[in-house]
């Protein structure tokens, strides 16, 4: 039985109603009345869900064995700052770097970026793509039974961002780079990390100047050039590799 998303804030003491996605998912799923099924907050808290009433855009449940569970996080977070990438190559990095364990995206409007959504007449546009991955997050944390909702922030511009005051390590991956990106890891404790990936074009050099007076570490992940939408998922399946092997 795959867990549901239902947002809280959650009470044992009454019925707790349900939105039209979560009818409509138990409609397909074809739960019926006093059967139990599997939820969670997007916040860490977890439940078991008793359905009490079905209609067709509304219904209830009863909540029970409410409890924190969030043994799938690791003690670090990643975040992928992602250029914006072509075509739908954006839904499978945000998918992908859920189910591997990512706690924040960021996508990022870079100068080689083939979709181009940081101008004011694109901000209908670009707000319906933050919806549309903000439903991809949740759909992929169904999916693999994590908890806790991944942060997507909206877009932004590579100068912006870079702004930004972080603690975290800092690395920018290149196919260009000298230094490993594993070596790096293995000389670092486990700690916040971000990974920046580059557009289909990679980062222009100017970039990757500004990337490096900015704290960042360039670095490569082997020999070999990978694309825009695989070079994040390895990345952070590198990272829980090094630092969290039974990840």
């Amino acid at each position: 039985m795959p867990q549901f998303y239902l947002p809280g804030p959650w009470e044992t003491q009454k019925p707790t109603p349900l939105n039209s996605e979560v009818v409509h998912h138990l409609r397909v799923r074809r739960i019926d009345l006093g059967e139990t099924f599997p939820v969670f907050d997007g916040q860490g808290q977890v439940a078991s869900a008793k359905l009490l009433s079905l209609g067709k855009k509304n219904g209830e449940v009863e909540l029970s064995a409410i409890q924190t569970d969030t043994h799938r996080e690791t003690p670090y977070a990643i975040t992928l700052v992602q250029a914006l990438a072509g075509g739908d190559k954006m839904d499978w990095i945000v998918e992908k770097a859920v189910e591997t364990g990512v706690q924040r995206i960021v996508p990022l409007q870079c100068e080689r970026s083939v979709m181009k959504l940081n101008r004011s007449s694109d901000a209908e546009r670009a707000q319906k793509r933050l919806s549309h991955w903000h439903a991809i997050i949740q759909a992929a944390c169904e999916q693999c039974d994590r908890t806790v909702l991944a942060n997507l922030e909206p877009i932004q511009n590579f100068a912006d961002f870079l702004k930004t005051p972080t603690a975290s390590l800092k690395l920018l991956l290149s196919p260009d780079a000298t230094v490993s990106m594993v070596s790096v890891l293995a000389q670092n404790p486990p700690q916040d990390v971000i990974l920046m990936i580059g557009p289909e074009g990679g980062h222009s050099p100017e970039e990757e100047a500004i990337a490096q007076a900015a704290g960042y570490q360039i670095v490569s992940l082997g020999k070999r050039i990978l694309r825009t939408e695989t070079a994040g998922i390895v990345a952070i399946t590198a990272v829980n590799t090094v630092w969290s092997p039974d990840s």
